[in-house]
């Protein structure tokens, strides 16, 4: 199953459902967990969500510095929570299920987090500036919520073509048979 994996595209349903928590960390969520950072590094990401990929889990991996060769900035997180936020920037995001659209973002500042590893253990950090974004826009992606949902009108009306294209590539891939027919996006 988890070399099927593949990062799924903007408007592709499963990027809206919510993920259900992830119940025992088994040797499928390992398998799925270590394709996902490949899928990560494969599109030079700084963080992926199992709904990306078409899973409903809460699920996600980060590496702030998007290096393989750098594990301690390697992340896997199971049913990731944010504790606190405080303060606000407006900074530039992408999201690889957008390839291409990037747009400012407001988010905190700064974060607190918990998450599982893969041992099942709990573990928080407290994180800043790109590390906070890039927690805050995966944990989103677990409740169904994109970057495009953050932005604001200039960043929704610049960003219009773009989307409109990701639509009718979508709708293409469907056409020949490439998705399933009763996928239908929810704009």
């Amino acid at each position: 199953m988890t070399s099927s994996l593949k990062i799924v595209k903007y408007p592709h349903p499963a990027l809206r459902q919510k993920a259900q928590p992830v119940t025992a960390i088994t040797a499928e969520v390992r398998q799925v967990a270590a394709r996902m950072l490949e899928l990560m590094y494969e599109h030079e990401g700084l963080g992926l969500a199992a709904p990306q990929v078409a899973l409903p889990w809460q699920l996600i991996v980060l590496n702030f510095s998007a290096d393989p060769e750098d594990k301690e900035n390697e992340f896997v997180a199971i049913n990731p929570v944010i504790l606190e936020s405080k303060g606000s920037v407006v900074g530039r995001e992408g999201c690889l299920s957008f390839p291409g659209l990037y747009q400012n973002v407001r988010r905190a500042k700064t974060v607190k987090v918990q998450a599982y590893n893969l041992q099942g253990e709990p573990y928080e950090m407290l994180c800043h500036d790109l590390p906070a974004r890039v927690w805050q826009h995966e944990i989103d992606h677990l409740h169904g919520i994109l970057f495009i949902d953050r932005m604001g009108s200039l960043g929704r009306e610049r960003s219009a073509r773009e989307l409109e294209q990701f639509v009718a590539e979508f709708e293409e891939e469907k056409r020949k048979g490439l998705l399933p027919a009763d996928l239908a996006p929810r704009l």
